[in-house]
């Protein structure tokens, strides 16, 4: 029941994210990009894992660049099997490789690296901060797994506004979201529940 529930809301919310205006989506990711380097602060060091965007995605590349030049280490996921990712260190000239979907990411020489801040791909969200991803739960087993390691990332989803839905069904593995950036800012969400 949550499973249909979650595809159907996933396919509307990327439906009407495929229908945005592309023009629009590049104006609006360069905004995302400049109030994330306001209102995303962090040491010099601070290891970011960002994206890179498929489809119809946000564009975070502006972002993790402006974030790179207030001191962030970067970082892509990098797919190694069916269920498990790897964050491989994003440096300035070095290759990048196919990593299926359609995205790219550093090869097997880069570095492996923790994030500490965590932008994170979405299908859908709601107003308690609950997502929804595509379906394969690569963030979810990778976040619980830096968990049971110990390390708290902070975790900031990224999408646009339309892709917001009245409410996700909850799951007992879903890693609820505390932070949301889209275009009209960076929303948290106090409420845990």
């Amino acid at each position: 029941m949550h499973k249909e529930r979650k595809k159907q809301l996933r396919k509307e919310a990327l439906a009407r994210r495929d229908a945005l205006d592309p023009f629009w989506r590049i104006e609006a990711s360069l905004e995302m990009a400049e109030t994330a380097r306001d209102n995303v602060s962090f040491e010099p060091g601070a290891i970011v894992s960002g994206f890179w965007p498929m489809r119809s995605e946000v564009d975070v590349r502006p972002m993790m660049f402006a974030l790179r030049e207030h001191g962030a280490r970067l970082c892509l996921p990098a797919i190694l099997d069916k269920t498990t990712i790897a964050f491989r260190e994003l440096v300035r000239g070095a290759p990048l490789v196919e990593m299926g979907f359609g995205t790219h990411g550093p090869g097997e020489e880069a570095e492996v690296l923790d994030p500490d801040i965590m932008l994170i791909p979405l299908a859908a969200f709601d107003p308690r901060g609950h997502r929804i991803g595509y379906g394969a739960g690569y963030y979810d087993r990778a976040i619980s797994r830096l968990h049971d390691a110990g390390k708290q990332p902070r975790l900031i989803g990224i999408a646009f506004d339309c892709q917001e839905v009245p409410e996700v069904p909850d799951e007992p593995h879903d890693v609820v979201i505390p932070e949301i950036l889209t275009e009209s800012g960076l929303r948290r969400f106090t409420q845990q529940l």
